[in-house]
Order: C-alpha cells, then sequence, then structure tokens
C-alpha cells in the first residue's frame, strides 16, 4: 500500500521524500538523524565503507567465510586483504587472531550472526573485541554487519549500535532485505557517529535509494506486529529444517539467521548444481568449506 500510494510521485527525484525515513529510523535507534545513512541495500554501504576506509597500504581483515561483498570490492581496488578462516570442526571465528591481524588495516567487516555459518558473538566478546582491535590498530574501523540481526534468539548477543553510537571507529549496517522481505527494493542503512557518516557519505550513489523503497522503509520501520510474526515463523522452519538434516545423520551448525548451514559430506558445487533437477535450488558455495551448503528458511 504505502509502494502504491507513492507511485504517483514516480515523475520526481528521490529527494522529493524528504528526511521522513532517516528521522524514522533515528528515533528507533533512540538517535538523531546525522547518526543514520541509506544505502541502495546494505550492500552499497558495504562497498562505501571498503572505498572510504582502505587504502593500498590499509587493508581490509574479514573472516572466512563469510559475506563475501567486501573482500570482492577491495580486490576490484586492489587493495590488500586478509582472511581468517573459521575453525573447520567449529565454524568459530578467532576474534583474538582476528584483531591482532587488524593491525594497521584500514577495515575490520565482522558479520554478526555470520553468513553463511549463521552462528553468533555475544554482546561482550565484540565489546572485547573492539577493544583489542583499538589497542591494536587504533586508526582502524570496525563494521558490524547485522543484517540477521531481527532474527536472533540467543539471549547472549547485543546489537552493537550503542557501541557504534559512542565509538567513531565503529558502526553498525542494517537491510531490509530479509526480515522485511525487501531484498528486490533495496533498502539498507548505516548507523554511527555524524563524523564517521560523513567519510562515508561521499562514497555513496546519487539518489541511491528510490522513492519507492523509502516509502516501504517508512511503512515497514512501524510494522512491529508483521516483523514479531515473521521472527516467529522463521524460528519455526529453521528448527524444522535443521532437525530434518540432523535426523538424516547430517552436520547442522546452530543458526540464529535465516537459514542453516549443513555439513553434507559431498562437493557443494555438484550439489548445488543438482539440485535443480530436483526442483530445490540452493545457495552458492562457501570456500574453504566445500562439503558444507547453505539452506535458505522458506514457508
Amino acid at each position: 500500500d504505502a509502494i502504491r500510494g507513492a507511485l504517483r510521485h514516480a515523475g520526481r527525484y528521490p529527494r522529493f521524500m524528504g528526511s521522513g525515513l532517516v528521522d524514522d529510523l533515528a528515533q528507533s535507534h533512540r538517535t538523531t538523524p546525522d547518526h543514520v545513512l541509506l544505502g541502495s541495500g546494505s550492500g552499497e554501504i558495504l562497498r562505501m565503507a571498503v572505498d572510504a576506509f582502505t587504502s593500498p597500504a590499509r587493508g581490509l581483515v574479514a573472516g572466512l567465510p563469510t559475506f563475501e561483498s567486501p573482500a570482492a570490492r577491495a580486490r576490484q581496488l586492489e587493495r590488500p586483504v586478509t582472511e581468517l578462516p573459521v575453525d573447520p570442526r567449529t565454524l568459530a571465528l578467532d576474534l583474538d587472531t582476528l584483531a591482532e591481524r587488524a593491525r594497521g588495516a584500514g577495515l575490520v567487516f565482522l558479520c554478526n550472526p555470520n553468513n553463511p555459518t549463521g552462528l553468533l558473538h555475544s554482546g561482550k566478546a565484540i565489546r572485547d573485541f573492539v577493544a583489542r582491535v583499538h589497542a591494536v590498530s587504533p586508526e582502524t574501523h570496525v563494521l558490524v554487519d547485522e543484517a540477521y540481526h531481527d532474527y536472533v534468539d540467543d539471549p547472549a548477543y547485543e546489537t552493537a549500535v550503542p557501541l557504534a553510537l559512542a565509538d567513531p571507529r565503529v558502526f553498525v549496517t542494517r537491510t531490509f532485505s530479509k526480515a522485511y522481505g525487501m531484498a528486490g527494493i533495496r533498502l539498507g542503512y548505516a548507523v554511527g557517529r555524524p563524523e564517521t557518516m560523513k567519510r562515508l557519505a561521499p562514497w555513496r550513489l546519487g539518489n541511491s535509494v528510490n522513492l519507492l523503497a523509502m516509502a516501504a522503509g517508512r511503512a515497514a520501520v512501524g510494522a512491529e506486529a508483521a516483523l514479531a510474526a515473521e521472527r516467529a515463523r522463521n524460528a519455526a522452519a529453521r528448527a524444522f529444517t535443521a532437525k530434518l538434516f540432523a535426523d538424516l545423520g547430517f552436520t547442522v551448525a546452530p543458526s540464529q539467521a535465516n537459514f542453516v548451514f549443513v555439513d553434507i559430506r559431498r562437493d557443494a558445487k555438484a550439489f548445488q548444481g543438482a539440485g535443480p533437477a530436483a526442483g530445490v535450488r540452493v545457495g552458492r558455495a562457501f570456500p574453504p568449506c566445500d562439503t558444507w551448503t547453505r539452506v535458505s528458511i522458506g514457508t
């Protein structure tokens, strides 16, 4: 309904919509609009972060596997990329070692919960990690990607938004692509200190967020009941899916997202290629976890 209502303005540039969505997001995070920056999905902001905070001398540090976009952008720009593989048994990422690898880096990318493993780090673990990064590399920025924030039910989890609002070397990205079901509409945002948002802003594409996405975003921010229903539906379907694979004898990583990561004990690329013939499509392969496949939660 919000998109339909905005269609009459489709002949105008997005700035016609004003700052309403930014104001709504700032209010939802109990801060002011200068702490919020919109993007065409959080993907645009991840690209902006690499552009803004890395250089030929100060590269990117991330876990492996994780969401590939920041590392791909850094390589495109010929910036150094340091990737720390997760533990092959537990899929856990060693934050102490990651912090040490951050020495001299421009940007650390930390997806929490992580894509594709579904594992998360507690609020305390994130705070301790940021403190260690600051100690070994005071100029390094830390980007915490919370794309799957709305699916988490682990009580140890805490959003890093309060940390980002207090610390100019930390910022958080969120997206409407997951729990809000707006992946094709392309809407995301960053939260952080005004001085950090100002460093990101010049790398943003002009008019990057379209007018219809802004209207949809404003409706979504207030749709608490719909979000709660989606969270419950996802949790039930995730538990069903994990149990199915476990009952079949496969190892399933404990997930806090809208997918499960399963060790299918065969080549993941071959499995992906064979799936469509059976009417099933699964996510891409995630090296170095070559026998694991990510199964997204459906209906």
